[in-house]
């Protein structure tokens, strides 16, 4: 009975030994000897009862010497104890691979970089080999410029920085460009410090763009703007700049913190804004060339870095509402005045229509107040008449003077666009160019004697007039004896509020009014029957009784009548 309990003792730990032995090959990494070579087959012993085959190509990587012999000891991934066939299944790459990412991680961690090969082409990069384990490559990372050309960077050993890994998918995602981004920023920073401002140093045209050049200058670039290329104006920088120059720069600013500097080439040069206004005084004339138009007026090169503008508003004496491309050229050559000069603000104002003479002053010398010119009506607005005069100005004859009988906006139907008319001149003013003239002041008027009063009465006289026209704001009347027209209004229709009704009066009916106003310079008159009735009730008043006589204010009205009836 006891010898077969220890049997039994005996065989479970036989048992447990050989379990122990085999359980933890299966899926970890062990070494072995290479036994034999066979073909392209390395014949692997690892320990197990048979041996395991693998391909000699596991052992070599892109860029790496694979080679082994009989006798080298190697670490192998061991995926089976026991195949079908009763061998042992290995794999070189699986025990690179899992070595790789242990080690990988740590550097990851760490933040360090990594050695690798890039040995493929794929869609949107490439595939790196990590001693082991196999990375991507996006295209955007591989340099920090666009490269055309990748073979000569295939197949070499270089640095990397891992920026994602992810065990459980097995990707790994890494960076050439972070590798050079941070070379370059110490490169940088070590030519920047050896940098200052103000200084003259010598370099290449890299590049060229529309708003400036950058300027190599020796491992670090530099911004040579536009505006500091020359002292003059230059629309683009090929005007004077072309890639692979040599030039002479100064540093005009350096930003540490960024590590942008700024250049310039026309700071080498003499400033010619210094002494600008003794060169360029005020109300001088210089010839210049346009060198720009604009919407609101147009550059004029005065000398080479000196420019100055004349503003729309100054190019023309009468041509108002005109683009500036229409009265000059680019390259034009032209005469400019001085107007204001800000050396500060480096900005000199120039004058064109400055060199000419001023068509109102000319017309004013010309034609003085009281003369009489001729001219073609150029345009008809509802308050007047527009002359086309001598010097390409207009004069304007308004609705109240064209006229002595009719009202203006009847006098403006007889003319046209095209007509040639005579007027009278009635005022110039030079400061506002405004040119006032008169076609009614050719004649004196029908009822005006020689005192320039109507018909011999003055101011506060009473005439009789004719209603002519009934309208919501009064009537109007046409004096008798005349074929002068004046309007009363609906306040001055009667004394009385109740009786100021336009509609109480009739075409043709005769009203006696009282002459309120007179200009003489228009000729209108001012009728009022409500000034009449005060008029005459203070007159009334006057002659037939006093605030104590006791009469009352219809007796004494009563009275005056029956008087001027008399009469």
């Amino acid at each position: 009975m006891a010898q077969q309990t220890v049997a039994k003792e005996d065989f479970e730990a036989l048992l447990m030994d050989s379990f122990i032995d085999n359980e933890p090959l299966e899926g970890s990494v062990v070494k072995g000897t290479v036994v034999a070579i066979e073909k392209d087959l390395a014949i692997i012993d690892v320990g197990l009862k048979t041996e395991g085959r693998i391909a000699l190509k596991e052992f070599g990587q892109a860029g790496r010497d694979g080679s082994i012999e009989v006798g080298s000891v190697v670490e192998v991934y061991v995926d089976r104890v026991e195949n079908a066939a009763g061998e042992a299944v290995l794999s070189r790459e699986k025990a690179r691979r899992e070595e790789a990412w242990v080690k990988l991680e740590a550097l990851h961690t760490a933040n360090e970089r990594v050695e690798g090969i890039i040995f493929n082409q794929v869609k949107g990069g490439f595939t790196v080999d990590l001693e082991g384990a196999i990375a991507f490559l996006p295209r955007s990372q591989v340099d920090i410029r666009p490269i055309r050309d990748i073979a000569p960077l295939m197949n070499v050993p270089q640095p990397f920085q891992i920026l994602k890994m992810d065990k459980r998918r097995g990707n790994i995602v890494v960076s050439r460009r972070a590798i050079l981004e941070e070379s370059r920023a110490e490169q940088r920073s070590e030519i920047v410090q050896q940098l200052e401002e103000g200084q003259v140093v010598d370099g290449v045209v890299k590049n060229i763009t529309d708003y400036g050049a950058f300027v190599d200058l020796g491992g670090i670039d530099g911004l040579l703007h536009v505006t500091d290329i020359a002292w003059r104006r230059v629309n683009h920088p090929t005007e004077v700049l072309t890639i692979g120059e040599t030039i002479k720069v100064q540093i005009v600013r350096i930003n540490h913190d960024s590590h942008r500097i700024s250049l310039g080439m026309k700071q080498l040069q003499a400033d010619p804004w210094e002494g600008i206004e003794a060169k360029y005084p005020v109300e001088a004339k210089f010839t210049g060339r346009v060198t720009n138009i604009t919407d609101y007026g147009a550059f004029v090169e005065l000398e080479p870095g000196i420019e100055g503008l004349i503003h729309v508003s100054e190019m023309s004496w009468t041509k108002k509402n005109v683009h500036p491309g229409k009265i000059v050229s680019t390259s034009q050559e032209v005469e400019v005045v001085v107007l204001e000069v800000d050396p500060d603000k480096r900005r000199i104002s120039l004058g064109l229509k400055q060199t000419l003479a001023n068509p109102w002053e000319s017309f004013a010398e010309k034609f003085p107040v009281g003369a009489v010119i001729e001219g073609e009506v150029k345009n008809k607005t509802e308050f007047g008449l527009f002359i086309g005069l001598d010097g390409d100005v207009d004069g304007m004859v308004h609705l109240s003077d064209i006229d002595w009988q009719k009202a203006g906006e009847i006098a403006l139907d007889d003319y046209n666009r095209g007509d040639m008319v005579q007027a009278k001149v009635l005022d110039v003013d030079v400061e506002k160019e405004r040119i006032s003239l008169g076609i009614k002041q050719l004649s004196t008027g029908e009822i005006a004697d020689a005192s320039g009063d109507v018909g011999g009465i003055k101011k506060g006289s009473v005439v009789t007039g004719t209603v002519t026209e009934v309208n919501d704001g009064g009537i109007e009347v046409r004096i008798a004896d005349s074929e002068m027209t004046a309007f009363i209004r609906r306040a001055d229709l009667s004394r009385d509020r109740n009786d100021q009704r336009p509609e109480r009066f009739s075409k043709g009916e005769k009203v006696d009014a009282r002459i309120t106003q007179y200009d003489r310079k228009t000729q209108r008159i001012s009728l009022s029957i409500k000034a009449l009735e005060i008029a005459e009730e203070k007159e009334a008043v006057a002659n037939y009784g006093s605030s104590t006589s006791g009469a009352s204010l219809g007796d004494i009205l009563g009275a005056a009548l029956k008087d001027r009836d008399k009469e």
